[in-house]
């Protein structure tokens, strides 16, 4: 049952057979169906989650009540919003599941039993939080620097499966252009 994610944390990490046992009984298994919010703006985000099957979609909604897409998250992908999480704060952000959805996840409090007692998990949380922060850095310069089709070639390439999964507008408002932008592109594309 916990195969995908001890996989993904022993890519940091080596764990004996009794640790896995302590960090599975952590875990709460949460079957989520699609259309769920898992967090609100304004609410303290209390959950970090491992998709262990599913898509959920992380944003936020501007001024002017447009919601743009901030990340992703697929199997074998870790999803939460870190700042409010971390600091207990309201978020500013929305995480919704766009399919039927099962996760494996830490509170605050299991999060902590977990580092007190096998603080080699730190490691385990330092590289997610390395990981995250780099794709958001190359997120935003390619925001600042590309056109719309290298934006677009580059979210295929971070998230293959994602154009068959989920709504043409949540790729769109990912992108910043117009849903008749991104079949426009992906028209282009295909006569290429």
């Amino acid at each position: 049952m916990y195969a995908n994610i001890i996989h993904n944390v022993t890519k940091c990490i080596n764990l004996t057979n009794d640790e896995k046992q302590v960090f599975t009984n952590l875990l709460k298994v949460k079957t989520v169906p699609a259309k769920t919010k898992l967090l609100e703006e304004g609410e303290i985000c209390q959950f970090e989650g491992y998709v262990q099957k599913g898509c959920i979609r992380v944003y936020y909604v501007n001024e002017n009540g447009f919601e743009v897409t901030l990340s992703f998250a697929i199997e074998d992908w870790w999803v939460s919003d870190i700042a409010s999480f971390h600091e207990q704060k309201p978020s500013r952000l929305y995480i919704e599941t766009l399919e039927d959805t099962e996760l494996y996840v830490l509170t605050p409090t299991t999060k902590e039993k977990l580092l007190q007692q096998i603080p080699k998990f730190e490691r385990v949380f330092r590289m997610l939080i390395q990981r995250n922060l780099t794709a958001l850095q190359n997120r935003l310069i390619n925001t600042i620097s590309q056109k719309a089709p290298e934006r677009y070639l580059d979210f295929i390439k971070l998230y293959p499966s994602i154009p068959q999964r989920v709504a043409q507008y949540y790729i769109a408002s990912y992108l910043g252009v117009s849903p008749e932008f991104v079949s426009t592109i992906r028209k282009r594309l295909a006569g290429k």
